[in-house]
Formats: structure tokens, C-alpha cells, sequence
């Protein structure tokens, strides 16, 4: 079964990181949840998911993210795939950096998910974050705020780690 991705994002910046990775894995199915909220009953159909989210106040989840939340508690993430994405502020919010990537990730594994994808905290500078795991970010981490000049990298190092897992 095809790889889906969904995420939201309201300034355009998790549109654009989705965007770059969907060109480099080849995946077409793009599902962004900001413009319709009733996508996220197709997390059901695939078995490959990159989910995204961009962090918000003090580590929150991405305000159309939050509001289907409830939904999203519900579905049966047993025998997917699933890879992680979140956007923060490592300077503005860095005893909070990417928080949502951790609420994301505690749910996904919850409801029965294998989260790959994990990456070095080497090169990030923050106090604090749920999105650590053995000492690693439990998804692909991006501050377009602060290193956008890194993120191409990021994203190729990334991608290329999970390709044989997600595609």
C-alpha cells in the first residue's frame, strides 16, 4: 500500500518541509488536515504514515492538529509504519522545543504504532523537550526559525534513513 503524509500547518512552514519530503521519498499522497479536518479518516487506509506538526505557545500541538485531536486518539495504529515530524523554536520556546513531536509520538505508540526515524540532537540547542528518547529526537526535527540553513541537510539525512522502511 502507498505511503501517506498528513500534516497542518499555519504559517506554511510545515507545508513547505512536507513538500520537500514528499519530493525526495516520491510520495504523492499529501493529505493537510488545515484545509479539510475530514482527512484524518484516511490515517486508516494506509499502513506507511509521515505525520507533521508544527509546535505552538509552550509546546503545543498545531492548532488544527489539537482540534481533531479526539479523532485521532481513536484510530488503530497496530501494523503501521509510521515516521515523525515537528517544527519548533530552539531559541524562543527552549524549555518546550518541539514538545508536540513528543504528544505526538506518546499517542502513535499508545495506539499500537512502530515509530521510525529517530535523529541526533547534535547540532540543536534547547534546555528541554518531551521529543527526546534515548537521548534522541523521536522524529525529524526542524527550526526554520533559527537553522533554516540546515534544513535541506536535515531532510536528506532523514529521508534517506527511513526510505527503505516508509516507501
Amino acid at each position: 500500500m502507498a505511503t501517506a503524509i498528513f500534516y497542518a500547518s499555519s504559517t506554511g512552514n510545515t507545508e513547505e518541509v512536507v513538500d520537500k519530503i514528499a519530493q525526495k521519498l516520491e510520495i504523492s499522497e499529501l493529505f493537510n488536515i488545515s484545509n479539510n479536518q475530514e482527512d484524518i479518516n484516511k490515517i486508516s487506509e494506509y499502513d506507511k504514515l509521515i505525520l507533521a506538526t508544527s509546535t505552538w505557545g509552550d509546546g503545543d500541538l498545531q492548532d488544527d492538529w489539537d482540534e481533531i485531536w479526539d479523532e485521532f486518539k481513536q484510530i488503530d495504529f497496530s501494523n503501521k509504519t509510521v515516521a515523525l515530524v515537528a517544527l519548533g523554536d530552539q531559541d524562543g520556546y527552549d524549555d518546550t522545543f518541539v514538545n508536540s513531536l513528543g504528544t505526538m509520538y506518546e499517542q502513535v505508540i499508545k495506539q499500537g504504532a512502530n515509530v521510525i526515524g529517530f535523529t541526533s540532537t547534535d547540532g540543536y540547542d534547547f534546555e528541554e523537550s518531551t521529543a527526546l528518547k534515548d537521548d534522541q529526537f523521536v522524529g525529524l526535527v526542524i527550526d526554520e526559525d533559527n537553522q533554516d540553513d540546515l534544513t535541506d541537510e536535515r531532510i536528506e539525512n532523514w529521508t534517506n534513513q527511513i526510505k527503505n522502511q516508509i516507501i
